[in-house]
Parts: structure tokens; sequence; C-alpha cells
């Protein structure tokens, strides 16, 4: 499925998108905030579009015109794990976005549109978000799109960090979005 906003298409992840992938992942100010290490070569970043971004409803996202340059990952998480437990129509919703795109809107536009995605064409009824303590970048998206506070995790382990940080989890009902579409920013 390619999911459309007025500047992004959100596709699924290709082998070739692994140079890409590689060149906005391996920044080190983008995957320790959103909980993953760096990536470390090109070979590396195609083992995460193989296992990682080969789930359903995970898409790479890039701008119009430059469709095979991804630029960031948005997805819902539709199964739930021990840790990160989710009841029957529920998704939690991840993002993140390279580096010379910050500060442009970008993530926010993406996560509306997969917003938009999960509650009309997956019929889903609550979607969670979380941000690590001190990532107020995620924090700004989340309030934009509408999130609520849910709960905080004090002891978040981050396996591939070695690490245990404090998380926020905010959540998105179907109900608070219909309430909340019609506003400016959720008109298309």
């Amino acid at each position: 499925m390619i999911l459309e906003t007025p500047r992004l298409i959100l596709r699924g992840w290709k082998d070739e998108d692994a140079s890409s992938l590689f060149k906005y992942a391996s920044d080190k100010r983008v995957g320790p905030s959103a909980g993953w290490p760096p990536h470390r070569d090109e070979n590396y970043s195609r083992a995460v579009i193989r296992t990682i971004f080969s789930t359903p409803e995970t898409y790479a996202i890039c701008l119009k015109g430059m469709e095979e340059e991804p630029i960031g990952s948005i997805g819902l998480t539709l199964k739930g794990s021990p840790e990160r437990p989710l009841e029957h129509n529920e998704a939690e919703l991840g993002y993140w976005v390279g580096v010379p795109f910050w500060n442009q809107g970008i993530a926010t536009e993406a996560a509306k549109e997969m917003i938009r995605h999960g509650f009309t064409d997956l019929n889903l009824m609550r979607i969670f978000c979380a941000y690590f303590k001190g990532n107020n970048r995620s924090k700004k998206v989340q309030e934009k799109l509408g999130f609520k506070y849910h709960h905080t995790n004090d002891c978040c382990k981050l396996l591939m960090l070695k690490e245990t940080r404090v998380e926020y989890v905010n959540s998105l009902t179907a109900i608070e979005w219909e309430n909340i579409k019609k506003t400016h920013f959720f008109q298309d």
C-alpha cells in the first residue's frame, strides 16, 4: 500500500533503500533518541529493511518527486508483546526522520496520515505513541497530533542500547480523533 500527503509518499521499504537508510540512520542524533543504535553500515541497514521494516504497516517516508530516497520511517505496530501489550484494535505509532529534514513538519505530516490510515482503513480504536525523557521533538509532534498522556514507564529497557530510560506513553482514541479531525490541522 502507498499512502500520500501533500508533500510525502509513504511506501514499503525495498532492499535498494539500504544506502538511503544508512545515510540517515547512521547519524548519532537519530537512533539513540528513538531507542536504537546508529546503523553501522549498509549491510546492517539492509538487514533492518528485511526484518524490522518488513512488518505490516511499516513505511518509508519519501518526499514527493524523490520517492527513491527515503528520509525516515513510520509505522503502526499492530501486535503487542509482554513488555508492550496491545488490545484488539490497538496499535503503537513509531516514527523518525533524518536530521536534514528536522523542523519542517515532516514527522507530523506523516504521522497525521498514519493516524488517519489507522482509524479509517484499519478500524483501530486506540493508537499509542511514546517518547523517551528528553526527546522533546517527539513530544511536540505527539502534542500537535492530539495525543494525551496515558502512563509513564519508569524502567523501559532498551536492549539494543543496553540501558534503561523513562518513557512517556500517550494515546489517542478513535473518538478523540473524530472530535479533533475537523480542526484546521486535520483538514486536507
